[in-house]
Formats: structure tokens, C-alpha cells, sequence
């Protein structure tokens, strides 16, 4: 695939840094958005290396690896990393994308269609932590919450270890989540606070993104086809319940895709998923 060249873009309180990996075959196919939140571009390496028949893009959201904040603000919401890809696709011409959006991204993916379907011709939302949309949305609302408060008071370890309990649990959040006790090492995090709080995930985005309803009325009316994804391995975790929550109300059904929450991963960040399978399962539901 050809090396990918980086731009920049800025954006009201941030400079975006975006990488576009043009088409080996001149296809004039969409050219393919792949992005997440809080997972900045290296994230979509291996998934990016499947499509060198597309133009790829991906990029660093707001505050995130390369794209520095400009603002004071101490939080980003859905809203603002939509607006960020608004502009960063005006920037690439007046033809819509295709959008596999995972996670994060695909909560501000929802965003962004809802406020501007003529910039997506495809949305795939892989996986959205749509906490608010869950039956059970006022105990996973409120581990959320207790994961800020622990990360407020402790600091990382203690705090990623509750985000790591919760996102791998199989069904609804008990009522007495911030009770339980977790132990950071046995997830190799370190106990000890060391006075940072400038974890992305923990301090800017895990309240604005689980918290966030997305405008259902303004999906329905989209001329984008929007297509809710769930990992094959994931069911029962609170992403996958999240995609078939949203899905169930925009009156659609998810589409599985193989492996887990981050499926499309070839040994980024030292996790493998099933970068192949997901690949191919793409190309079949953007055909």
C-alpha cells in the first residue's frame, strides 16, 4: 500500500493531524475513513493495509497523539470530534466517504451523520459505547462515573483497572459496581498514583462519550446508510449491548463482525484481533 502522507487541519480549539493513504488502482470507489476515539491512526494500520484498491484516511481525534488541543477545555464531547471530522472531510474534496467508525469514533460518527448525511455515503458504527441507551443505563451510567471519580481520586491504575472490569463484563452492571473490589496489578497497572491526570480516556472522554444520546430522529431521516457492527466475540460486553442498542432503535438489526471490540487490530498496542476477517467483512457490507 502507498505510504501514507500527513496533513494538517485546524479546527476550533485543536490542530487535527490526518494521514491519507491514496489508492493504488485509481479506484474511484469512496475514499474509506477509518477512525476511532480515544485510538489515534496507528490503531488502524493492519485494517488500513486490506484497502490499498481504496483511498484511506484516519486520523488523530482532538487532544489524542499528534493533535494538540489549542483550548483550555478539560473535556471533548461527541458534538466536537464530529464537527473535527465535518471539517476534516470538506478538507478532502465535496464527495462523500465511507465511514468504519470503532467505539468512541463511532459514537461521534453517529454525531456526525446526524448533522451532516451528505458528507457519508456508508457509516459502519463498530461497536458504540452507548451507555445511555442500555436497559440497565443508570447503573452503567453510573460505573462510568465512579471510573472518573476513581481516576479523580487515585489516579490511573486504580481507575483503568474498574474500565477494564467493566468493558469485559458479560451482561447488565450490577447496582454495586464501584463497590466491588479491583486489584490494579493483577491487570499489570500500576496502585500507586503518580499525581498525572492527563490520561485522555479517564479525564476527557469516557463521561461525554457514554453519556451522549445520539439524535435518533435525524438518523432515520439520513440519506446515509448507517449500519450498526457487533463483534462476534464481544456479545454481552456493554459495546456490543451499545451497537444493538442503537440499532434496535433506529429499527435495523447489527451486523456481527469476527472477533471482539477491537477486531480490526493486528498486534496494535499489543492486541491481536482478526484484522483479515473484519477487512473482509467490510468490503462485503460496503459493496
Amino acid at each position: 500500500m502507498s505510504e501514507p502522507q500527513t496533513h494538517t487541519l485546524d479546527v476550533p480549539g485543536a490542530v487535527l493531524h490526518y494521514d491519507v493513504r491514496e489508492s493504488e488502482t485509481g479506484s474511484d470507489a469512496p475514499v474509506l475513513m477509518l477512525i476511532g476515539s480515544p485510538m489515534d491512526a496507528s490503531g488502524f494500520t493492519s485494517l488500513a493495509g486490506h484497502f490499498p484498491d481504496r483511498t484511506v484516511v484516519t486520523y488523530d481525534p482532538r487532544g489524542v497523539s499528534r493533535s494538540e488541543r489549542t483550548d483550555d477545555a478539560t473535556e471533548s464531547t461527541p458534538e466536537q470530534h464530529a464537527d473535527d471530522v465535518h471539517r476534516m472531510i470538506s478538507a478532502l474534496g465535496d464527495d462523500p466517504v465511507d465511514l468504519f467508525a470503532s467505539s468512541g469514533g463511532a459514537v461521534n460518527a453517529l454525531a456526525l451523520v446526524a448533522r451532516h448525511p451528505e458528507q457519508v455515503h456508508t457509516l459502519v458504527a463498530h461497536e458504540p459505547p452507548a451507555a445511555k441507551m442500555l436497559p440497565d443505563r443508570e447503573q452503567a451510567l453510573a460505573a462510568v462515573k465512579d471510573i472518573r471519580a476513581t481516576y479523580e481520586r487515585s489516579g490511573v491504575g486504580p481507575a483503568m483497572a474498574k474500565f477494564i472490569t467493566l468493558t469485559a463484563l458479560k451482561g447488565p452492571v450490577p447496582a454495586d459496581f464501584a463497590d466491588q473490589p479491583v486489584d490494579p496489578a493483577a491487570f499489570g497497572l500500576p496502585a500507586e498514583d503518580d499525581g498525572k491526570r492527563d490520561d485522555i480516556l479517564l479525564g476527557q472522554n469516557i463521561v461525554t462519550c457514554t453519556h451522549y444520546e445520539p439524535d435518533f430522529d435525524g438518523l432515520r431521516a439520513a440519506s446515509t446508510g448507517v449500519i450498526l457492527a457487533a463483534g462476534a466475540e464481544s456479545a454481552g460486553e456493554l459495546a456490543h449491548r451499545g451497537a444493538e442498542a442503537v440499532a434496535e432503535r433506529l429499527q435495523t438489526e447489527p451486523v456481527i463482525f469476527p472477533s471482539h471490540h477491537g477486531g480490526f487490530l493486528g498486534g496494535e498496542f499489543g492486541m491481536a484481533g482478526d484484522p483479515d476477517g473484519v477487512a473482509a467483512k467490510l468490503r462485503e457490507v460496503l459493496a
